[in-house]
């Protein structure tokens, strides 16, 4: 008898899901560390603003971040009261509110970029450069929603000795 799990599909899940928090208690530790006093919901608020070539709305930040207007108010809050964003009116509708980054949430950004690399750093470091280029691969294949190019993954998984007789198995030279 077949069980939910018995094509692997339940176990890949599990683990996306197992190293996707420990992703972010790692960066929440290093956030922690550079005393930024920046939620991880306002990481992303921020980082989400500073995509745009000029102020968004509220409701423009709240469909990027797939949340309710209500949170995005919470999160500009906050985030206002410590100077790291402004609401400004729009020039053409003064009834319309913009939100901006400033000097100093420019700055935080910088911080976060460094706290995300550090993070990021720690959780790849058991892996090869090699195969850090499959997982990035794979990674991309899976963010897009559609198959990378398989000549592309092919190649980053011989470059990782996974494939075509290759030396050994992704978990080779992972620190074990």
């Amino acid at each position: 008898m077949d069980t939910p799990d018995a094509d692997g599909n339940g176990l890949l899940a599990e683990q996306l899901l197992r190293l996707t928090r420990r992703v972010h208690r790692i960066q929440k530790r290093h956030l922690e560390t550079r005393g930024l006093g920046i939620t991880p919901a306002q990481s992303r608020l921020l980082r989400t603003l500073a995509h745009y070539g000029s102020p968004p709305r509220m409701a423009d930040l709240a469909e990027r971040l797939e949340v309710v207007p209500r949170a995005v108010t919470t999160l500009v809050d906050g985030l206002e009261a410590s100077g790291k964003v402004r609401r400004v009116p729009d020039p053409t509708n003064r009834r319309v509110i913009r939100i901006e980054l400033t000097d100093d949430g420019r700055q935080a950004l910088r911080e976060l970029r460094g706290a995300r690399r550090a993070a990021a750093e720690d959780i790849l470091t058991p892996l090869t450069d090699e195969q850090r280029a499959l997982l990035g691969a794979l990674l991309d294949t899976l963010v897009d929603g559609m198959g990378a190019p398989a000549d592309d993954v092919r190649a980053a998984a011989d470059r990782a000795g996974t494939v075509n007789g290759g030396a050994g198995t992704a978990a080779d030279g992972a620190g074990t």
